[in-house]
């Protein structure tokens, strides 16, 4: 959202915000404790290149993906780190409902990372974006840069959050939540770098195409038969967490006001 000038706004009096609060030792070193210390929580498979498809002719809408998220990762009551979208395409009376799936793209090309003022957004060797909660000071940055719309202030924390492709069951052995619980099993996780994994032979079986490519920000969630018509709807969705946020009256709540004499 480059032009609109309320997010223009939201950003400048996020900086503001963020250099008036900058007492931390932390601020603007982009150091890591945990990357820096090659933790492999933070450097994840060096080998791997992780990429979800989503297959939308096995989607049913019916959100056990969304409430086994909000489980296994203690999500907020009213926040999400992914969601089913129901939408209504065509005319009357060829109707039908579609659905989008919708995370974290855990992009090649992430511009919440580059935006990070500390270190806390940062992509792992294995291509998984994530947010280190003890470096995050909650500057926003990273929330308005998001071309998806998919992060947002943790209402407990007090910081950045989003998917994390569930890294904490990876180095279990496990899949992410949302894809275990899939009932169509429209989720499919795994290794690009793999040939044999089940995501590298849908990729190549199958096109696929990712949201707002225009962005350049090379999504790795991938969508099996994402109807142009679906997308061109999907596009013209208002950012819903923030027309929610607004009525809700939490936007002020998001920053500290400003000092007498800044505007």
């Amino acid at each position: 959202m480059p032009n609109d000038p309320s997010r223009r706004r939201f950003l400048k009096q996020g900086g503001i915000a963020a250099l008036a609060g900058a007492t931390s030792a932390q601020a603007f070193s982009l150091k890591n404790p945990g990357r820096d210390a090659q933790d492999p929580r933070y450097i994840g498979d060096a080998k791997a290149h992780y990429a979800m498809v989503i297959d939308l002719r096995q989607c049913v809408g019916c959100q056990a993906c969304t409430a086994a998220c909000k489980v296994e990762n203690a999500v907020p009551k009213e926040q999400y780190r992914t969601f089913v979208s129901e939408f209504e395409i065509g005319t009357f009376p060829h109707v039908r409902k579609g659905y989008v799936p919708q995370l974290c793209n855990h992009c090649d090309n992430p511009s919440c990372v580059s935006v990070c003022p500390t270190g806390a957004t940062f992509k792992r060797k294995d291509g998984i974006v994530v947010v280190d909660s003890e470096i995050c000071w909650g500057c926003g940055y990273c929330l308005n840069a998001c071309p998806y719309d998919k992060r947002y202030f943790n209402a407990q924390t007090k910081v950045a959050d989003k998917c994390t492709f569930c890294a904490h069951r990876l180095q279990d052995g496990l899949l992410p939540s949302c894809v275990e619980t899939c009932v169509g099993g429209a989720r499919i996780f795994g290794d690009q770098n793999d040939p044999n994994s089940e995501v590298s032979k849908m990729l190549a079986t199958f096109p696929t195409s990712v949201l707002k490519p225009h962005q350049g920000n090379a999504p790795q969630v991938f969508y099996i038969s994402l109807d142009s018509r679906l997308e061109a709807v999907h596009e013209a969705t208002p950012m819903l967490d923030d027309v929610v946020r607004k009525e809700l009256g939490l936007l002020d709540k998001e920053w500290p006001k400003l000092p007498r004499g800044v505007s």
